[in-house]
């Protein structure tokens, strides 16, 4: 399984119909964690799995969504309901009542990826405002078998290697 992440794009369309362009036929699932800014219907955003964030006014887009991807549960939230600038707590929460297997969310506009009691949590930053970096960031998600492997990007599509993780499970 392949997944292309990226969040709190407020407002891009071109990037992000650059970045749709490049991946939809490469990944299993595009999905973006809110803030798009953009209408449901707009053209750069078909294709994603994508949430409702609080600087969302589309109704169209729901809060969270949980979809089964190759035998993976997928919980996807903007995560402003879950309090996630100050704790995981909530989210894990949530993750361990819906049995995921990944959970991604924004928000924070702060990159990062952990795995808590099994479960993988990972926020692929800012694609327009960053906070904690300077780069502009989207997050490539892979499973294969055992192992989860997760790239970071700048909007330059250059992998930030630095902060390649591996999870073995």
């Amino acid at each position: 399984m392949k997944l292309l992440i990226v969040s709190d794009s407020h407002g891009l369309k071109k990037e992000l119909g650059e970045l749709k362009q490049r991946y939809e036929n490469q990944v299993d699932a595009m999905i973006h964690c809110g803030d798009s800014e953009l209408m449901s219907n707009e053209d750069e955003v078909q294709g994603f799995l994508i949430v409702r964030g609080n600087c969302d006014f589309d109704k169209q887009y729901p809060l969270d969504i949980r979809k089964n991807i190759n035998g993976n549960e997928i919980f996807i939230t903007h995560g402003h309901h879950y309090n996630v600038k100050m704790t995981l707590m909530n989210l894990s929460y949530k993750a361990k009542e819906v049995h995921a297997d990944f959970v991604f969310f924004g928000h924070s506009h702060i990159l990062g990826a952990e795995m808590i009691n099994g479960t993988l949590f990972l926020n692929p930053g800012s694609f327009l405002m960053p906070r904690g970096r300077r780069e502009r960031t989207y997050a490539l998600v892979q499973k294969e078998k055992n192992m989860i492997t997760i790239q970071f990007f700048t909007d330059a599509h250059q992998e930030l290697e630095e902060l390649r993780l591996t999870f073995y499970i």
